[in-house]
């Protein structure tokens, strides 16, 4: 083990370059791989005609930026029982993207796994996480707001005598963890339409979610989000435009997931929705483009989600992208500030 208590600052810098390094490295072998067994990604007939290029590019490369992140943190961590939830529930919505992108390659169309199969896998994750965070780490069922507010989702548990211990299930907490995670899983989701889009922002998200983790003495979470954000790194050098790979839903369901379990091991649920603020831009538009075509038979955008309309409108893809790398920087930004409000 390389982790130095003494030296926390330097374990997570380590920690960034070891991932960013280990992706770059691994990436290639991957992508040759993929190539040779025809695992390629499928594109929207009704998409920007651009994107019809995009064809067969190989996808799954989310398996890369996981698996660095688990090695990362078996080198550098100290693990404990919030880092071994974390990445139990990494590996479980990475399995379920993997099976949706079998599914889309195997079939050979843009979409995989139906709506309801995704909702139920999610759903199982969320509420196995949640009551495993409650019980098995200790999590607070409060949810706090910046400013001071605090709401308690934890008045409707039950309480069941194990032995000699209790197993809660606060109910409402429960549901409220299911939205954050499923709800996250997707945005990311949705994010990925772009070469670059989602990488880029998930790596601003999780080293600001790094800095959150460290502050909240949470050292090993922070060696994850670093390594996350290392191997994102790692992993944009090969999916800027034109991308040589995308990572597919293992890897956007996968750090939607993980990005919503950071914040419930950190008391940030809040937070989160700030800092990740991007995302839930992508995934109201999508809601947004839907209800409004359903009851009024008009579209808002362009295109859904929203970097589509953007494109529809003549912005350039890359031009696209680095103008919501900045949008996201700043959602970040500015809920890491607000995270200095969080009871106060």
């Amino acid at each position: 083990m390389f982790s130095i208590a003494a030296y926390p600052t330097y374990t997570l810098f380590l920690s960034f370059g070891f991932s960013t390094v280990f992706t770059l490295l691994v990436m290639p072998f991957v992508i040759r791989l993929l190539k040779r067994d025809g695992i390629g990604q499928q594109i929207r007939a009704d998409g920007p005609q651009s994107h019809l290029t995009k064809q067969g590019t190989p996808t799954m490369g989310g398996i890369v930026i996981l698996f660095s992140a688990f090695v990362t943190c078996l080198l550098f961590a100290r693990f404990n029982t919030a880092l071994v939830l974390l990445l139990l529930t990494m590996f479980a919505t990475g399995a379920l993207g993997f099976a949706d992108d079998v599914e889309s390659v195997s079939r050979g169309r843009s979409l995989g796994l139906t709506p309801k199969q995704k909702m139920i896998a999610l759903t199982a994750i969320s509420v196995l996480f949640c009551l495993a965070a409650v019980n098995w780490v200790g999590i607070s069922p409060i949810v706090s707001f910046p400013g001071g507010l605090s709401v308690d989702l934890g008045v409707l548990a039950i309480h069941i005598p194990v032995g000699e211990a209790v197993f809660s299930i606060p109910w409402l907490y429960v549901i409220f963890v299911f939205f954050l995670l499923a709800g996250l899983s997707n945005a990311v989701n949705l994010t990925d339409g772009l070469d670059g889009l989602s990488s880029g922002t998930l790596l601003v998200v999780m080293i600001f979610m790094a800095m959150v983790c460290f502050m909240y003495d949470e050292l090993p979470l922070g060696i994850f989000a670093v390594a996350i954000g290392g191997a994102c790194v790692g992993f944009l050098w090969y999916n800027i435009y034109p991308a040589s790979i995308f990572m597919g839903d293992t890897g956007s369901l996968a750090l939607g997931a993980s990005f919503a379990v950071l914040a419930v091991l950190t008391k940030t649920e809040i937070i989160s929705l700030v800092m990740g603020g991007l995302f839930i831009v992508e995934a109201l538009s999508v809601i947004i483009q839907v209800v409004s075509f359903k009851y009024t038979g008009k579209r808002v955008f362009l295109m859904a989600p929203i970097h589509h309309h953007f494109e529809k409108k003549g912005w350039g893809e890359t031009k696209v992208v680095i103008r919501f790398w900045i949008i996201s920087a700043a959602f970040a930004a500015l809920g890491f500030a607000l995270y200095f409000q969080l009871g106060s």
